[in-house]
């Protein structure tokens, strides 16, 4: 069996590219043309490397939570829920700020506006939303048992409220909101924290 050419390209940085595609354009109004030119490609080669276009934005996805994960390990470690809060929120400022990534969050932003032909890729979003979000309300269910949320403290409407926060600044840094702008939303909304 003969073996087909060496790729002529590093697979993460294309990688990394067709990621800032989706983020900035969405999946539905990421063209193949604008993904291969942006990754330095052409398209039997990204078919070749990484299936179909679904198929890319689903491993660029799996690049964006697994560069994610130190961030979300160190988020449950926090000693307090008050401290994981607070870090989750600050965060969030921090990610939606980098001026070296695209504007907004990739995942909200493809959560937002999809049409049919991308229900599937939304739906998948949205799934691993709850999962994160499942895991919030775990820890907070945690802090509620061992006395660090009050016992009228509801864990699965604060891991809400957090998500809500975080969603609303997303769609705030996509419009052009600063660190600054977030860093005061971030700071009134832990006023509203309960207290123990």
């Amino acid at each position: 069996m003969a073996m087909g050419r060496p790729r002529e390209f590093d697979t993460d940085t294309a990688l990394d590219r067709a990621m800032e595609v989706f983020w900035q354009k969405g999946y539905e109004g990421a063209s193949l043309a604008e993904l291969t030119k942006a990754m330095g490609i052409n398209p039997p080669s990204l078919y070749a490397a990484f299936g179909n276009k679904e198929a890319l934005f689903r491993k660029a996805f799996d690049k964006y939570a697994a560069e994610k994960e130190a961030f979300f390990d160190e988020l449950y470690r926090q000693p307090t829920a008050r401290a994981v809060a607070e870090f989750y929120l600050r965060g969030a400022v921090t990610y939606l700020t980098d001026p070296k990534r695209p504007k907004g969050c990739l995942a909200i932003n493809n959560t937002m506006a999809c049409g049919d032909s991308a229900d599937r890729i939304r739906q998948e979003l949205l799934a691993k939303r709850a999962i994160g979000e499942a895991r919030m309300r775990e820890r907070l269910e945690r802090a509620k048992r061992e006395g660090d949320l009050p016992e009228t403290a509801d864990a699965a409407a604060l891991t809400r409220y957090l998500s809500t926060v975080l969603q609303g600044m997303a769609v705030q840094a996509l419009g052009g909101a600063t660190r600054e702008d977030l860093t005061q939303v971030a700071e009134l909304a832990m006023k509203a924290w309960p207290s123990t």
